[in-house]
This record gives structure tokens, C-alpha cells and sequence, in this order.
């Protein structure tokens, strides 16, 4: 798919061009590879540019069908295979999760001690369907290095990934082994809930989360480069970290091989590869109500309940959340089933709307769903974590200066 942008939709050419010149100076003092923008308003592409190297070292440009490894924004599109589901009756939002995966019948919850001895107590509530959907299970990621329960997973194997050899049913059954870092439903803490959800996603439908992505979501929507890894690796960008102090960009050989090949886990919090032009695709099937080009997944309500806040008080993760380092800020930002939710723009400091919908990835990728305006933005790039550089923030700041209509 080509995207073609158009004139107009009420931006400011002039002023589109300010998104460029910044980015731009990111490559150019080697703090990111390169990128990848695409924004959109009403349906229509009005700006798609791209800058730098997908693969700096060989000099390879980021080119319109690059593939980036999007990390957590698999997220998104697991929460959509779960909602299909939902939508067929197959489970409520409030059933415990171990009626499809008995593992976590009797989870347990951390109390105090050390990452070695640590003291725990049975949940008084069971984990259900959307605690995993907002991240309120309890559950954690290894590189959080913010609780012992972090240092617990990372013991087992997990911190930016699974160990070899693990598929997805056995790394859930792993997870209901360890401690949840508290009781579920009390508090917001990011974690591999969406891998589990991922799991439940297989348990009801009884096939492999791939097939079930291809089958009900990538297919019909005419996502023809999202999968759970590539073995096209010349489209494929390499990935890069900081550099120690510089900040400069250096390639990470062995996070870059993450995305390569089949995959062991299919990891519904961060394993898909996908395009612009794919990632696009979902993103207006989001604007859109649940429908694209004909063809719709879910319902309109569906998804305004998604983009909800679903946080218990209508809180923002300020108020329930557990301080990590992240990206985004917390004020004024909720949490609905698979997205971050605007619910104050004053108090998050960001020209974006209430009722803005969206997440991003650990490799500094991102997007946001905006109703309000009937608009969309992406960003790709591959510097790993996303806390390295205020991409998001940027990127909001510059898109919504534009937009003079």
C-alpha cells in the first residue's frame, strides 16, 4: 500500500514541515537510525515522511515498506483479539481468567522480603478478564527493576524477553508460578498482562495467537507485513540503543535479532514486526469504529468502551499507577482496555483531546488515535527503550501546532 499524502484536512503545510526539521536533527546528531511519520486526518494521508537509515551501518534509507519491530504496540491488536471474542459472547470482562488458564487458579501476592525469601499471601480476588486488558493483574516485567517481584522474573528468565525453547502456554504457566506485586484490581502496573491475555486469546479459540491474528484481524484488514517475525531481513530496520553518556545511537546485535525469524513465544505484548502502511491500517480501522474498507471487526461501542477509562474512580495513573520510568506522563492519562486514554489535557500539558486513545512501543515507535479531530499519527524508529528521547511528547506538540482548522 501506498500512502499518498493530500493537501489540506486543515493543517498548515508551512507548519507540517516544523515535524521534519526537528526529527530531522535527531539523525543528523546521530541520536536515532532514522524514521518513519505518517499522519492523518478524516481518512486522508496528510503528511508521510521518512528520514535516515533503516540499517546505518550498510547504508541502507528507511524506505515506505520498511519493517520496524513494534514491541508493545502488539499490544493494541491482542486487546482487538480479545474483544472480538468478548463481542461472540465467548467470556465477559469480569470472568476469572482461570477458567481457560487453570494455572492461575490460586495465584499468590507479594508481602514483603527479598527477591530470594520473599513472603506472600493468597489473592483475595481472583485475576479477571479485564484486569489483564488495564494492567491490573499484579502482574510485572522483569525490566522494571522497580519491585522484587521484578528481580523474581528476571531469576526465571524474564526481563526483555522469554527464555529459548518456551512457547506461549508454557510462559504462562511460568508467570502463575511467581508473585503478583499486589492484590488485583488495586493497582495500575505495567506488565505482561497482555501476554497472558494473548494466552486466554488461544485457550478460548482454541487456535495459535498467529493463526488467530491472521485469520481474524490482519487479513480482513489487508495487513499483508504484520506477523510474529520476518525472514525478509534487508526490510527489516536494525535496532540500536544509546550510547553510555553520548546518548549517540549503536546497533544492538542481540536485540536486533529479536523480530527475526519464527519465534519460540508468540508474544502478544511485544512480538509483532509490522509497516507504516500495515500499522496505518489498524489505526484508521480504530478511527473508524471498528470498521474498514467494508469490513468490520467489532462495534462502535466496542470500541468507544475500549478507549474508555476503565481505571477504578475514573483516576488518572498518577493517582493508580506505580512510578516507572516510561515516555509518557501519567497526569491526566487514563488507561481503557489495550490504550492509554486523555482525560485532561491541562494537566497531562499536551494540545492533544480529551478522549485521545493510544500506546507505543519499546523501541520508540508510537501512535495516537485522536476521535475529536478524526485524526492519526505514527512514528517509527528502532532506538531501544523509549525513555531515551521525548519522541511522544514532540511529536504532539508539533502535529497539533499544525492543525489550524
Amino acid at each position: 500500500m501506498v500512502l499518498e499524502p493530500t493537501a489540506g484536512a486543515g493543517f498548515d503545510a508551512d507548519r507540517l514541515q516544523r515535524i521534519d526539521r526537528h526529527f530531522a536533527r535527531y539523525v543528523d546528531e546521530g541520536l536515532l537510525p532514522g524514521w518513519q511519520i505518517v499522519l492523518t486526518r478524516r481518512g486522508e494521508v496528510v503528511h508521510h515522511s521518512r528520514y535516515g537509515h533503516r540499517d546505518v551501518e550498510a547504508g541502507k534509507p528507511v524506505e515506505p515498506d520498511t519493517l520496524w519491530r513494534i514491541f508493545s504496540m502488539t499490544k493494541p491488536v491482542t486487546s482487538v483479539a480479545a474483544m472480538i471474542l468478548f463481542e461472540e459472547g465467548a467470556f465477559d470482562l469480569t470472568d476469572p481468567i482461570s477458567r481457560w488458564l487453570p494455572e492461575f487458579a490460586e495465584p499468590r501476592v507479594y508481602v514483603k522480603g527479598s527477591a530470594v525469601n520473599p513472603v506472600t499471601e493468597p489473592a483475595t480476588e481472583p485475576i479477571r478478564v479485564w484486569h489483564l486488558l488495564t494492567h491490573t493483574s499484579g502482574l510485572t516485567y522483569g525490566f522494571h527493576h522497580a519491585h522484587p517481584v521484578d528481580a523474581i522474573y528476571r531469576q526465571a528468565g524474564f526481563e526483555w524477553g522469554t527464555p529459548p525453547g518456551m512457547d506461549l502456554a508454557a510462559v504462562s504457566e511460568a508467570w502463575a508460578r511467581l508473585p503478583l506485586v499486589f492484590q488485583p484490581g488495586s493497582e495500575w502496573n505495567y506488565s505482561v498482562s497482555t501476554d497472558v491475555l494473548g494466552r486466554l486469546v488461544e485457550a478460548v479459540s482454541g487456535k495459535p495467537l498467529d493463526e488467530f491474528f491472521a485469520e481474524r484481524i490482519f487479513t480482513p484488514l489487508g495487513m499483508t507485513d504484520t506477523s510474529f517475525g520476518t525472514d525478509d531481513t534487508d526490510r527489516l530496520a536494525a535496532l540500536y540503543v544509546p550510547e553510555p553518556g553520548s546518548r549517540k545511537a549503536i546497533r544492538n546485535e542481540a536485540f536486533g535479532r529479536t523480530g527475526v525469524g519464527r519465534p519460540d513465544c508468540f508474544s502478544g505484548g511485544g512480538g509483532l514486526v509490522s509497516t507504516a502502511a500495515d500499522y496505518h491500517r489498524f489505526t484508521q480501522f480504530l478511527l473508524r469504529g471498528g470498521e474498514l474498507d467494508g469490513v468490520r471487526l467489532l462495534s462502535p461501542r466496542t470500541v468507544a468502551h475500549m478507549a474508555s477509562n476503565h481505571l477504578p474512580g475514573d483516576v488518572d495513573l498518577e493517582a493508580y499507577g506505580r512510578p516507572l520510568f516510561a515516555e509518557m506522563p501519567f497526569d491526566g492519562f487514563g488507561f481503557g482496555l489495550g490504550f492509554s486514554v486523555l482525560k485532561d489535557p491541562v494537566k497531562a500539558k499536551t494540545l492533544s483531546s480529551p478522549g485521545e486513545y493510544a500506546w507505543g512501543g519499546a523501541a520508540s515507535t508510537a501512535f495516537w488515535v485522536d476521535p475529536a479531530e478524526e485524526l492519526t499519527a505514527l512514528f517509527f524508529t528502532q532506538l531501544l527503550p523509549s525513555s531515551t528521547h521525548p519522541i511522544r511528547q514532540r511529536l504532539r506538540q508539533l502535529v497539533y501546532q499544525a492543525l489550524v482548522e
